[in-house]
């Protein structure tokens, strides 16, 4: 039997985007632009954190944020008529994430040069965003409660390459079977180094400390 060549796509894909990604946070390091790449699944919240948060920090920091979704533009109208901070909505065309060059192409119609601080939120997804480096400087995810405290051993990846974990929607924490320290113990099994939030978007509780690690973050970053 003939030999056919084989290629393995997958890997060459994933190569190619991880060049592309370590590029531009390079060239965000130069211009001095802080990039979050903010995660999590459909409903978990995502979209009422980044309101209060970018409440919080509006005055302190110039942001502008990039909504990611297959279709629609509800997320970005939603944050800039609750912030006023400048937003732009990313059509994925049906991906379920976006990588380093779809970042870029994000980023080339957002003002860098008037900017501290960009919040990509990524599609509401817990698998295909986690494979994709965008080029940020630090990977964060929303957990919500509902979501159930075995999340992490279910999505391994997605929590070992995120920085930060917010705990979302602590509120209703009495009405679920949803231990919280137990939940913390599964995301420090897959990743020892994760900050861990517990958060609740509804009444505010906690995002002040989110809004506090994102403030250091960028400062550190412009150093």
């Amino acid at each position: 039997m003939d030999e056919v060549k084989v290629i393995e796509i997958k890997k060459s894909v994933f190569a190619d985007n991880e060049a592309d990604a370590n590029g531009l946070r390079s060239e965000l390091k130069q211009r001095g632009v802080y990039l979050l790449n903010l995660m999590s699944s459909p409903g978990s919240g995502k979209t009422s954190t980044l309101i209060r948060t970018l409440n919080l920090l509006k005055d302190k920091l110039k942001i502008a944020v990039m909504e990611a979704d297959i279709d629609s533009d509800v997320d970005a109208v939603k944050i800039k008529n609750a912030t006023g901070v400048s937003s732009i909505q990313l059509h994925t065309g049906g991906m379920c994430h976006l990588d380093a060059e779809m970042t870029r192409q994000g980023l080339d119609n957002v003002a860098l040069a008037d900017r501290d601080l960009v919040i990509l939120e990524n599609v509401g997804n817990l698998v295909c965003p986690a494979e994709f480096d965008t080029g940020a400087v630090r990977n964060a995810m929303i957990l919500s409660v509902p979501e159930g405290d075995d999340k992490p051993l279910k999505y391994p990846l997605m929590f070992s390459v995120c920085d930060l974990v917010l705990i979302n929607k602590t509120d209703v924490l009495p009405y679920f079977d949803f231990d919280l320290e137990r939940c913390k113990e599964n995301i420090h099994l897959r990743n020892p180094k994760a900050k861990v939030i517990p958060i609740c978007a509804k009444t505010g509780e906690g995002v002040d400390q989110f809004a506090d690690w994102l403030l250091e973050e960028v400062r550190q970053w412009k150093k």
